[in-house]
């Protein structure tokens, strides 16, 4: 696999302690970033290279498919909403292009269901939007020790989290831009900043 980053595990100041990378391997483990939102994009693929990973990404389904039948990465976020793209038809296409390849898919308001469904077809895990490196990491993780969560029974969020993740969906389609948000979601600016400085339901 291609190395791109020279970051050495003595100096960075972010070194990855997640077991999921491979000891054996000289090489840094290989992540791929799906995502059409470039900010959200980028800013994972910075955070990912900050911690040692040799890191791809992709804006579309296409694009990750050319990514990873030049090399298949060892592991992959998906976002399964995407513009004119199927988040579970990709991951189908990424185990059958390397069966080995381990997937957790980023879901939004209204598709945790879907995200489930991508389990279904291979993928290793799901977590709802927002999510940071650290999150991902831990949901590689988790599905390493309890391969069998996939089949477990899927419970329905609460109104409450599942507004607050719509919310924070549409906040990051508009790249943070509070008032465009508020336009969006047919709200007034200042109802949207009061809901937003609630903390997230846990259910």
């Amino acid at each position: 696999m291609s190395m791109t980053g020279d970051s050495d595990p003595k100096t960075n100041p972010n070194p990855n302690p997640n077991p999921v990378t491979r000891d054996s391997d000289e090489h840094p483990c290989s992540i791929l970033i799906v995502d059409d939102q470039e900010i959200f994009r980028e800013r994972l693929a910075r955070a990912f290279r900050d911690r040692g990973y040799d890191v791809r990404t992709a804006s579309d389904c296409e694009e990750a498919i050319v990514e990873a039948r030049e090399d298949s990465p060892e592991m992959a976020v998906v976002d399964l909403r995407m513009p004119n793209c199927s988040g579970i038809d990709l991951v189908k296409d990424l185990r059958e292009i390397d069966p080995s390849t381990r997937v957790v898919v980023l879901t939004g308001y209204g598709s945790i269901a879907t995200a489930v469904d991508a389990m279904r077809f291979g993928a290793s895990n799901y977590l709802s939007k927002p999510a940071d490196a650290d999150d991902i990491l831990a949901a590689f993780s988790r599905a390493e020790s309890d391969p069998d969560q996939a089949t477990q029974e899927y419970k329905a969020p609460s109104l409450a989290r599942a507004e607050w993740e719509h919310i924070n969906r549409v906040l990051s389609d508009c790249a943070g831009n509070i008032s465009e948000a508020a336009r969006r979601l047919g709200i007034h600016r200042r109802s949207l900043q009061r809901k937003l400085k609630k903390l997230a339901p846990r259910d």
